[in-house]
């Protein structure tokens, strides 16, 4: 079974559009989107565990030059 999780993130003044089509390209990473709110882009990931999921939050898209916080929210089917 597949893990999908939301990943909310705040970047710098500005950045936005540009961390979104970087991430975009990330593997594991489905859609990047810019919006407005209280953060500047959301990204729906999927990986095969949860740790996969982790490592591919922390060593691929934390990495990505202007992010300043990331929030992630595993999907769940109830």
């Amino acid at each position: 079974m597949v893990v999908q999780a939301y990943i909310l993130i705040q970047t710098e003044v500005g950045k936005a559009a540009a961390v979104a089509r970087e991430i975009a390209d990330v593997k594991g990473v489905t859609t990047a989107e810019d919006v407005t709110g209280p953060y500047d882009v959301i990204v729906r990931a999927e990986a095969r565990s949860v740790d996969e999921l982790g490592k591919l939050v922390v060593a691929k898209v934390q990495m990505v030059d202007g992010i300043t916080r990331t929030l992630t929210c595993p999907v769940v089917h109830l």
